[in-house]
């Protein structure tokens, strides 16, 4: 095999490069590149999860106070640091027993009322189970199975 690294182009080079180009590109190249582009993402994400951490840290009081002053456990608050305007968000995340909701469900069913009009209800089938069913279930589910595709990966592995 030859050496990939030879007349290798910088990775920051590649924002201007033509796409056929890049495509015509050795395999080998290929790889050594998506390796190092790898590596940089990982680097700068390390990097602001660390950056992340410090501002946190820094503002952090500041906003639980300002919420507090507002009455607020959650949401977004407005503060200033010298010249700058720190917007701090505390999302709201909900999430919901699903045992109580189904039960609950099935009250608001029982009385007569439609269960649709308080609460969404999904049906999924994980793939893992449909794949272990015996023929005949399985038989019978597949007109309800839509398969669609997401966006596609290539990982180029070097020997």
């Amino acid at each position: 095999m030859t050496d990939p690294h030879n007349n290798l182009p910088a990775l920051d080079a590649l924002r201007t490069m033509p796409i056929a180009e890049i495509t015509a590109l050795p395999a080998e190249v290929l790889a050594v590149l998506q390796d190092e582009a790898d590596a940089a993402l990982k680097s700068a994400r390390s990097l602001k999860d660390w950056l992340d951490g410090a501002i946190a840290l820094k503002f952090g009081e500041r906003a639980r106070e300002a919420r507090a002053a507002l009455g607020k456990d959650t949401g977004t608050v407005r503060f200033t640091d010298g010249t700058v305007t720190i917007v701090a968000d505390l999302p709201k995340k909900t999430e919901w027993d699903q045992a109580r909701l189904a039960a609950l469900v099935e009250t608001i069913r029982a009385s007569g009322d439609d269960p649709s009009q308080y609460v969404e209800i999904s049906l999924s089938v994980s793939e893992r189970a449909f794949g272990a069913w015996p023929d005949a279930i399985r038989r019978t589910f597949e007109p309800a199975r839509m398969l669609r595709t997401g966006k596609p990966t290539f990982r180029l592995l070097r020997d």
